[in-house]
């Protein structure tokens, strides 16, 4: 007696949008969205990637027609104190600075930090990457 193998399921293009438009959301694990949709999340992972993913075609038929994600530049204020010992530099010169360039998927961040406030900026970093 032979039994026939579980066949192959195949998912449509509406069901892998919700999917990853699931995943999309903020703070979502894709190892949490698909246990929730009963799958692996390795299938869930090529999903991402564009493997099997639904064509921008059938998801803007589905009505999730939305723009890209574009840079938006952040100006992150600073307050900063002299003391007298100190002198303040001249205009025109920066003093010491923490440059970070990442991209998180379609959003592209751009961030100057002074090193004076590196522990701050460590835990905005631990907080925008999490």
């Amino acid at each position: 007696m032979h039994v026939n193998p579980k066949q192959r399921r195949r998912h449509s293009a509406a069901f892998k949008a919700e999917v990853l438009a699931a995943c999309a959301q903020p703070g979502a694990a894709v190892a949490a969205v698909a246990l929730a949709f009963k799958l692996n999340d390795n299938l869930v992972h090529q999903w991402r990637r564009g493997r099997g993913a639904p064509k921008a075609s059938s998801v803007a038929a589905m009505g999730a027609s939305e723009a890209p994600p574009r840079f938006i530049e952040l100006t992150v204020p600073t307050t900063v104190s002299l003391t007298p010992a100190a002198p303040a530099s001249p205009p025109g010169v920066m003093s010491e600075m923490i440059a970070l360039e990442f991209k998180r998927g379609a959003l592209g961040v751009s961030v100057t930090w002074p090193v004076s406030a590196a522990a701050d900026c460590a835990a905005w970093l631990r907080e925008v990457l999490r």
